[in-house]
C-alpha cells in the first residue's frame, strides 16, 4: 500500500499544496475550539517509508492540524512489517492524544493475513477520521497487445505460463487486488512482490512483469508520461482523474470495487473530545480549494464522515477483505 509518488516534481507540488491547504479556507471555529488540546505536539506514524501514498497523506492532514490547532504535527515513519510495527506503536502508545497512526488499508488485510499479530484493530484503536479513498488502476506495458481488459485476459489465457503481474509487496491491497483479478477471471498468472511500488513499476516498464494494479498516485503519471497503458480503474465509478478510463464492472469484470484508503486512528482510550477535535478540523480540510485539487491530481477522494462511520468502515474492509487473502493463499508468518 505504500505506493510510492514517482514523478520528483510531482511529488514536491503536492507537498506544496499541502500548505496551502493548511492555510485556506479552515473555519476559524476550529482553531478557536482547540482548548488545551494539543498542548504539545503530536506525532502521526507513517508505516511506510516516506513519499509513499500513505506518507503524503499523513503530511497533508498534519499541515492542516498543525495551522487549525496551533500545534506542530509531525509525521514520523516506522516502516517494516506491512505497517505492523507501526500499527503495535501506536496501539501500545498512551491514550492521550498526542500519538495517531495514519492507517492504510494493509491492516485491515493484515489482520487476515498474519497469523499472530499483536494487536486488534477493533480492541485497540479508536477511529478518528477517514482522510482519502484511492482507486487501483490496471497498468500494462505497452508491449502488451491489449487495449482493455478483454483483450488484455484473452491474451493472457493463451501465454498464461509467460505472464506475470507485479505488487508493492506480499498482502498488500495491489497484491489483493491483482489476486481477485484473477479469482474474477481465472487467470493463473505469476505474482511477483516487490518492496515497493517504485521498483515494480520500473520492471513493469521494463517489461519484466505484464501488468499491476497499482495506487492510483503512483501509476498514474506513467501512464500520463506514455511509458504505461491503462486499461481499467477498480472502483465503482470511473476517477475524474481519468474519465477516459473504464471501471473493472464497464469492462465485464464483476463484482469489482477495490479502492486503497487512508485515515486516521488514536490508541484505544484517546478522550472522545480530542478524537472529535480532529475530526471535526479535518472534514473542514477537505472542503479548501487546494486540496481539492490535490486530490483531483492523484485520483484520491475524500468523504465528510464520523469517527463512527470510519470505525464501521475498518470493521467491514476486515470482513470483506478475509475470503480474498483465504483465496489467494498468501501467509506472512
Amino acid at each position: 500500500m505504500a505506493a510510492s509518488i514517482q514523478n520528483p516534481g510531482r511529488r514536491r507540488a503536492l507537498l506544496a499544496t499541502a500548505g496551502l491547504c493548511a492555510s485556506a479556507g479552515l473555519p476559524a471555529e476550529a482553531s478557536a475550539q482547540a482548548g488545551s488540546y494539543p498542548s504539545k505536539p503530536v506525532r502521526i506514524i507513517v508505516g511506510f517509508a516516506a513519499g509513499g501514498t500513505t506518507d503524503i497523506v499523513a503530511r497533508l492532514l498534519a499541515k492542516a492540524l498543525t495551522q487549525a490547532l496551533g500545534q506542530t504535527f509531525i509525521v514520523e515513519n516506522k516502516p517494516g512489517g506491512g505497517s505492523n510495527i507501526a500499527t503495535e506503536f501506536v496501539a501500545n502508545a498512551p491514550a492521550d492524544g498526542y500519538t495517531l497512526l495514519c492507517m492504510a488499508v494493509t491492516s485491515t488485510i493484515n489482520q487476515t493475513l498474519y497469523p499472530k499479530i499483536n494487536f486488534d484493530l477493533s480492541r485497540d484503536f479508536d477511529a478518528v477520521v477517514l482522510a482519502a479513498k484511492v482507486p487501483n488502476i490496471l497498468v500494462v506495458n505497452n508491449s502488451v497487445p491489449a487495449k482493455n481488459v478483454k483483450e488484455l485476459v484473452e491474451w493472457a489465457r493463451a501465454n498464461n505460463e509467460k505472464i506475470s503481474y507485479a505488487s508493492s509487496g506480499s498482502g498488500t491491497s495491489i497484491h489483493m487486488a491483482g489476486e481477485l483479478f484473477k479469482v474474477r477471471t481465472g487467470l493463473k498468472t505469476q505474482h511477483i512482490p516487490y518492496k515497493g511500488s517504485a521498483p515494480a513499476l520500473a520492471d513493469l516498464i521494463g517489461g519484466q512483469v505484464q501488468f499491476m494494479l497499482d495506487n492510483m498516485p503512483a501509476a498514474w503519471p506513467q501512464v500520463q508520461g506514455g511509458k504505461l497503458r491503462a486499461l481499467a480503474v477498480t472502483t465503482k465509478t470511473r476517477s475524474p482523474s481519468a474519465p477516459h478510463v473504464p471501471t473493472m464492472e464497464e469492462s465485464g469484470i464483476a463484482p469489482f470495487d477495490v479502492s486503497s484508503w487512508f485515515g486516521l486512528v488514536a490508541p484505544k482510550g484517546t478522550p472522545r473530545d480530542v478524537i472529535e477535535k480532529i475530526n471535526k478540523v479535518a472534514n473542514a480540510m477537505f472542503d479548501t480549494p487546494e486540496l481539492k485539487e490535490a486530490y483531483r491530481l492523484n485520483g484520491a477522494v475524500a468523504e465528510h464522515n464520523t469517527p463512527q462511520q470510519f470505525d464501521a468502515f475498518i470493521r467491514s474492509e476486515v470482513i470483506n477483505w478475509a475470503p480474498v487473502v483465504k483465496v489467494s493463499g498468501a501467509m506472512v508468518d
